[in-house]
């Protein structure tokens, strides 16, 4: 019987790779004196690029396009604490992902969230996205300690919602942090299907977030007979 369902952030609710380039495009065109004598594509393909899709930190980033296009108008550090404040502005959710939230919440399911990376963060990514009051526990990597896939980050999770592991439905993006580790400690899993990956070994694989509802009806209807 599955009793709660609990998200991954970043390629699973929020789209980032929307949401990533629609912000470095803004960035550029701010800083366009600075940046001008850099072709706009160059820049932002460049910074995707060194991105690696979300896992090398900013600071990182930032320090290589200085060297690269020999940027002195501006800090790197600068430009980390204009994408801190100014992400959140260009978050872009999935389709369907708040009726989907809603569904899920009125067909009495506990919602959670684990995310790896920084609290303040991501916590104002989710609010801009404005779901965060779906959630009845959210678990960021940072202020935990620990992060996916350690497995201790889900079981924290399953506790902190009132439910056994088995009685979880995780969905996530990520073949290694999200499914896997969630199936390594027997939650259901659904793969929210990114092209990037080959197919994974999920429970359930699904393009759309409206399928989630669908799915926790079957696994309920079919353990109840």
């Amino acid at each position: 019987m599955i009793r709660a369902v609990i998200f991954d952030l970043d390629g699973t609710l929020l789209d980032r790779d929307v949401s990533l380039k629609k912000f470095v495009e803004d960035q550029y065109e701010r800083y366009n004196q600075a940046f001008a004598y850099i072709h706009k594509n160059t820049y932002i393909d460049r910074f995707i690029e060194l991105d690696a899709r979300g896992y090398v930190w900013k600071d990182k980033v930032y320090r290589q396009l200085i060297d690269e296009f020999l940027i002195n108008a501006h800090t790197w550090d600068e430009l980390l604490d204009d994408y801190i404040h100014h992400f959140p502005f260009h978050c872009t959710p999935f389709n369907n992902v708040e009726s989907t939230l809603k569904r899920l919440s009125e067909d009495n399911l506990s919602l959670g969230m684990i995310t790896n990376g920084f609290e303040v963060f991501q916590m104002n990514n989710l609010k801009a996205l404005g779901i965060d009051h779906f959630f009845h526990s959210i678990l960021v990597s940072e202020r935990e300690g620990i992060k996916k896939p350690n497995p201790e980050i889900f079981r924290r999770a399953a506790e902190r919602l009132q439910v056994s592991l088995k009685e979880c439905l995780f969905v996530g993006d990520h073949p290694e942090n999200d499914v896997k580790a969630a199936k390594g400690v027997c939650m259901t899993t659904v793969w929210k299907k990114d092209t990037y990956w080959d197919e994974v070994d999920a429970d359930f694989i699904i393009e759309d977030l409206r399928c989630l509802p669908t799915i926790v009806k079957f696994i309920n209807e079919k353990e109840g007979r």
